[in-house]
């Protein structure tokens, strides 16, 4: 296994930029850009390369890996009183546990973030190509 087998690498589109971002939190700052997906994702996998090679010849430390963590399932969120009031108070008013709740709630808006994601990956490939 590569070094760099060990960074999570996402390449997603960006409706900002009206590109494709490549990027590798916790590793690298900054993002590749392009037009192509797949392009974007091999000139992303070099760029980790050569961070992990400035990394190696400055002597640093590299940081923790990102790829194939697990996870507990479990995670602290401060959120201030007032929230805390209102997410409790909603919790029961659908007769749930606070924690069923805020998962409940979670999970929609992660469903909702997602198929907005899937809209515009689909949107994207429909429109007609600007190349003249």
């Amino acid at each position: 296994m590569k070094v760099s087998d060990k960074y999570l690498k996402i390449v997603e589109w960006s409706e900002e930029d009206l590109c494709y971002v490549g990027t590798c939190p916790g590793l690298m700052l900054g993002g590749i850009h392009g037009s192509d997906e797949a392009k974007v994702y091999k000139e992303l996998c070099q760029a980790v390369e050569e961070w992990i090679e400035i990394y190696q010849e400055e002597g640093a430390p590299l940081p923790a890996a990102t790829a194939g963590k697990e996870y507990s399932g479990k995670f602290v969120v401060r959120v201030g009183k007032d929230l805390h009031k209102a997410l409790a108070v909603d919790a029961l008013r659908h007769g749930d546990s606070l924690n069923s709740y805020c998962v409940h709630v979670l999970r929609e808006e992660r469903a909702h973030y997602g198929e907005n994601k899937r809209v515009q990956r689909i949107s994207e490939r429909a429109r007609p190509s600007r190349k003249r």
